[in-house]
């Protein structure tokens, strides 16, 4: 009998995105009627701007959502453009802006327009985990920079220098993900000029932008023309699953991407284009920024009640949506433990292994989404569970 080969090939084998299976387990489990605390996902709670919603409904009726150009809504392209402009005080031409199906898809072009197989890639660790899992599908090469307190959990032009071979790109994330710490405007620009200098492509995910608590945000194409910037709805924004994200991106590299994303996505989805340029009026971002007061006291409540419980050491987040805790006091094993978490005090947190392969089993992800009451809730949760277990 002839053995039929398996169907799978070597890039098949990517690690899990630990987050979006604990995601999965919340649901089955409110499902079965549990009282869950979610505070594993970086998902706003609350929806899209009313303003959008508005628009949403309106377009909704006025035609048939076909296919949008490859590179997205001319008008929409625009308002990203118009925002990004406003928002930096930098030139930026809707020419240069690629709307993608979310952020994720955005990483993707990027990647398959500047990458080949063997390339080297530097990225920040602790990290957001799908840089790492489509590179490796991708064949590239991971060049770690192992980010500490020391640094506030972001990369400097200095680990750059100390890297044994130069990277075909850099990735940066601020606020980052998972430690919500915001990069120096100062170390960001040395880092750029650092990227320009050796020829490596500098990829700044943004997708956290306007969601600060006070630390100063600086876009990468303030110091280089050369620079990839993504961005979002998702995030600041309040569209998750509207998934629609751009990427900003030099001159050279627009009709490649263009060609990529057409035999890739086609477009991205047309209702999130039309009714997404109402998220960048100022009756949205009144609405917004309303939102960041409740991720900052959010913020405020962990700072203050986790020591309380025992968890006194974490990263300080700047912004974003994420609060970065050590729990090796606990724990070898932050995987199990937010397993046991989950199914003993009904709290989802994410597993720190998903962030760093490394030393992420002494961590987890707390997310600043939930409302100030569940976030008293659920640290109220997890100190209980503390004191059973130790």
């Amino acid at each position: 009998m002839v053995m039929n080969p398996s169907p799978l090939s070597n890039r098949s084998n990517v690690p899990p995105f630990r987050v979006m299976q604990m995601l999965d387990q919340v649901h089955r489990r409110r499902r079965e009627g549990h009282s869950i605390i979610m505070l594993c996902a970086g998902q706003p709670a609350t929806g899209a701007p009313e303003a959008v919603l508005a628009e949403a409904e309106i377009v909704l009726r006025s035609g048939p959502l076909g296919y949008t150009e490859v590179v997205g809504d001319r008008e929409f392209r625009e308002a990203v453009a118009a925002w990004h402009s406003a928002t930096y005080g930098v030139q930026t031409s809707a020419d240069n802006v690629i709307i993608t199906t979310g952020s994720s898809g955005g990483f993707m072009a990027a990647f398959l327009a500047t990458l080949d197989h063997g390339d080297r890639v530097a990225l920040s660790v602790p990290g957001y985990p799908a840089y790492r899992n489509i590179l490796q599908t991708l064949g590239a090469e991971i060049l770690d920079l192992r980010c500490t307190a020391e640094t506030r959990f972001q990369p400097t032009a200095q680990m750059l220098e100390e890297l044994p071979e130069v990277p075909k790109a850099v990735i940066v994330t601020s606020p980052g993900n998972p430690t919500g710490t915001i990069i120096d405007v100062e170390e960001l620009e040395r880092i750029a000029r650092w990227c320009d200098a050796n020829g490596t492509v500098l990829i700044s995910d943004e997708d956290y932008h306007g969601m600060s608590f006070g630390r100063p945000l600086a876009t990468a194409r303030q110091f280089s023309d050369n620079a990839i910037v993504v961005g979002t709805l998702s995030k600041y924004f309040s569209m998750t699953g509207w998934r629609v994200g751009w990427i900003i991106v030099p001159d050279e590299l627009v009709t490649p991407i263009e060609n990529i994303q057409a035999s890739v996505s086609l477009c991205a989805p047309a209702i999130g284009q039309a009714a997404g340029k109402a998220a960048f009026t100022l009756e949205a971002a009144a609405e917004l920024d309303a939102h960041v007061e409740v991720y900052r006291e959010a913020r405020d409540i962990f700072v203050d009640k986790l020591p309380e419980i025992g968890l006194d050491t974490f990263a300080d987040p700047d912004g974003g949506l994420y609060l970065w805790v050590d729990v090796s006091k606990y724990t070898d094993d932050s995987e199990a433990w937010a397993h046991e978490l989950l199914e003993q005090a009904g709290v989802a947190v994410a597993p720190g292994v998903d962030f760093d392969p490394t030393e992420g089993h002494k961590w987890v992800r707390l997310s600043l989404c939930a409302s100030p009451a569940d976030t008293l809730e659920g640290v109220r949760r997890i100190g209980e569970f503390l004191n059973r277990v130790v």
